[in-house]
């Protein structure tokens, strides 16, 4: 019996996440819940699940809460999140944090020496030397969830010791595929917000439509896997079928299929090395329906340059990354909030990249405190 602690379970991960657990009780439990404000959701999930300890946002929630479930250990803010990531009765953490408030409490569950389930790419973005440097002295296992990334792990299995000669990323194009630079500059939010395939968060939902997403994927993939930036390539597949591939140096190429469904990866990244059965809560893929076939394009990154800045970011490395993502942050609340365009996000993300005046050898402290200068710099432009 595996103890999973979830990190933003009434997030679209955190649900789907204990989708997997309830259907197979026999084999998952429990050990610990945390969430923002959907106190309502949160109490639910604790009736059904009967977590050891949860974490909110709010003092002043963690104070309901505890007076609503006497029994249950109840946290609140940063230093409740490291507190269920590396609490004593628990075996992996799955971090579905969103942003870089993820890089806490992953360091904290490494050190403590739990096993991570990992679909908080923004974590490895901002801190993916010390993250890596961490899970290798600790021995922990680092399992990715995002779809793409689960697909290139999956497809490096018996293969660890042969030479790959790319990774092949893919990406679904979001709902503004074959648009012009002109056209972005009239997209609302309604539309951003309308994602062809994937169910999502409202953030990871506008990362995918300026194709920051798949951006920060690259970073995510570059620390994950240990390779060159160079060898990973961004491909657009519209089907969302095919969630990546790797291509060897013999030129096989291994990929992983599926139908759009994150249940597939959060119940590899529990279960791993072994496969369960989802067929109760998941549809298999058939192959005969795909009647439109399966497409293939290079991402245009003179519309999205978002793609390109990633790249630049990862080669630079130092404090580029940390800077690329937290402007990113600020600028999607924003235009989640209706104060500036989508077209902005991207024009500031370049001028802000432009001017930035790079730091390396950056510990914990100093990642927190870089993140935290963009922020209020990027904030002050508006």
């Amino acid at each position: 019996m595996k103890r999973i602690s979830i990190l933003g379970s009434t997030g679209s991960i955190g649900t789907q996440a204990l989708e997997v657990i309830a259907d197979n009780r026999d084999k998952f439990t429990v050990a610990a819940l945390s969430c923002a404000k959907s106190i309502e959701l949160l109490c639910a999930q604790i009736e059904e699940f009967g977590p050891q300890a949860v974490c909110v946002d709010r003092e002043e929630d963690a104070k309901l809460i505890a007076d609503k479930y006497p029994g249950i250990e109840v946290y609140h803010g940063m230093e409740g999140l490291n507190a269920i990531a590396s609490m004593e009765d628990c075996d992996m953490v799955l971090n579905s944090l969103m942003g870089r408030r993820g890089l806490e409490p992953t360091m904290a569950a490494i050190e403590a020496g739990k096993d991570i389930a990992f679909a908080n790419k923004e974590t490895l973005v901002v801190g993916g030397e010390l993250v890596m440097d961490a899970v290798k002295r600790k021995g922990v296992k680092l399992l990715p969830v995002d779809s793409e990334h689960s697909a290139i792990f999956q497809s490096l299995q018996g293969n660890e010791h042969n030479e790959i000669r790319r990774i092949l990323l893919t990406a679904s194009g979001g709902p503004f595929r074959g648009y012009s630079l002109e056209q972005l500059e009239n997209v609302t939010l309604a539309q951003a917000l309308k994602h062809p395939n994937w169910s999502m968060g409202s953030k990871i939902t506008i990362d995918s439509a300026s194709m920051m997403n798949k951006g920060l994927e690259i970073i995510e993939a570059k620390w994950l896997f240990d390779v060159p930036v160079d060898k990973i390539q961004v491909v657009v597949h519209p089907q969302s079928i095919l969630h990546s591939a790797v291509e060897y140096m013999d030129g096989s190429v291994v990929g992983q299929m599926g139908l759009p469904d994150m249940k597939v990866p959060i119940a590899y990244a529990f279960s791993y090395p072994d496969r369960i059965d989802l067929s109760t809560i998941n549809k298999s893929l058939d192959l005969f329906a795909l009647k439109d076939g399966m497409t293939f394009y290079p991402a245009d990154t003179k519309v999205f340059k978002t793609v390109e800045m990633a790249y630049e970011a990862c080669r630079r490395g130092g404090s580029y990354p940390v800077v690329l993502n937290g402007a990113n942050e600020v600028l999607v609340d924003l235009f989640l909030h209706e104060k500036i365009r989508f077209i902005d996000i991207q024009n500031t993300l370049v001028k802000v990249m432009e001017e930035h005046d790079p730091k390396f050898g950056l510990d914990l402290e100093g990642v927190l405190e870089m993140d935290m200068r963009i922020r209020d710099e990027v904030r002050n432009m508006f």
